[in-house]
């Protein structure tokens, strides 16, 4: 049986939205970009809940703060790349 890692998954889900945001800011859709960079964060935090048998402890809720994550500091620099433009 040659089962895929979660690494390799997570890697997989990664490269799809990277893919998917990179299309969003080509068509100047930066709203777009910034929500499947947050969804992004949702889906990888499911993924691996489900793959560890922790679903239980789902959704995870953040108290009052946004976290900042690469895709979502990129998307930023881009918006402020395009309205300096």
């Amino acid at each position: 049986m040659n089962e895929r890692s979660l690494v390799q998954d997570l890697n997989d889900l990664h490269a799809s939205f990277v893919s998917s945001i990179n299309l969003a800011v080509d068509n100047n859709d930066l709203a777009l970009a910034d929500r499947l960079a947050a969804e992004y964060d949702t889906e990888a935090v499911k993924m691996i809940a489900e793959r560890e048998g922790r679903t239980h402890m789902l959704p995870l809720v953040r108290r009052g703060e946004i976290t900042d994550t690469p895709l979502r500091r990129l998307v930023r620099k881009l918006s402020t790349a395009r309205v300096a433009a």
